[in-house]
């Protein structure tokens, strides 16, 4: 299993989270350097990090090109390199694909509450669009959140061409349409180690984002 960390000037946190990806359960880590200005690329390669150049900015530019970099392996998983979120929780977000109740498995963030380190706003605009996909595709969601994991054979399959903001909700709509299986599983949310969140940090930054994955859901359904 292949563990993906998609990062933009990291360099604060990267190190961490790389390190505390559990050797029971991953094979590989991935970290794609979105063409970051500090120091990331060479805090994780010391990691013990495979470090993949992506130039072309972009969230889903760079989860794509850690998918393709991971050839041979059968399962990839998704984490944030700000350290928000517990690369530890791994097998419990595997567990659904290897006992085969899963095709898609979607990290749930903080439940029963407010996720931790993550803006009011950013929340309320996240599960909203999270139930928009549900209702539309008739599953059941909580979260759109970067926590994930399936196999990179039916990853490649769905053809994903979104390149920014809205990867996360393309992967879902596309299963979902295609009849995949999802399950979501509850992960913990933490306070970034360091830096301001790109896309939640700002609310200029969460409603570019949430508009991206509301044209995204209308566009795939």
């Amino acid at each position: 299993m292949t563990l993906i960390i998609p990062a933009l000037d990291e360099e604060p946190a990267i190190g961490a989270v790389v390190r505390a990806a559990p050797a029971a359960w991953v094979d590989e880590v991935v970290v794609v350097d979105n063409g970051s200005t500090d120091r990331t690329a060479a805090v994780a390669r010391a990691a013990g990090a495979r470090v993949v150049a992506e130039p072309r900015r972009g969230y889903g530019a760079a989860c794509l090109a850690g998918v393709r970099a991971a050839e041979g392996a059968a399962l990839v998983a998704f984490v944030d390199g700000d350290g928000s979120q517990d690369p530890g929780e791994i097998g419990r977000v595997l567990a659904p694909l290897l006992a085969g109740r899963a095709d898609l498995v979607l990290g749930v963030r903080c439940p029963g509450g407010r996720d931790a380190g993550h803006p009011f706003h950013a929340v309320l605009g996240t599960r909203a669009v999270a139930w928009l996909v549900g209702r539309r595709f008739g599953v059941r969601l909580r979260d759109l959140g970067p926590y994930r994991a399936i196999r990179r054979d039916v990853l490649l399959g769905l053809g994903m061409s979104e390149m920014t903001y809205g990867w996360p909700v393309e992967m879902v709509a596309k299963a979902a349409r295609r009849g995949l299986r999802i399950a979501e599983v509850e992960v913990s949310q933490r306070a970034r180690l360091g830096g301001r969140s790109k896309v939640a940090g700002t609310l200029a930054g969460s409603l570019r984002a949430g508009y991206r994955f509301l044209r995204v859901a209308l566009r795939h359904g």
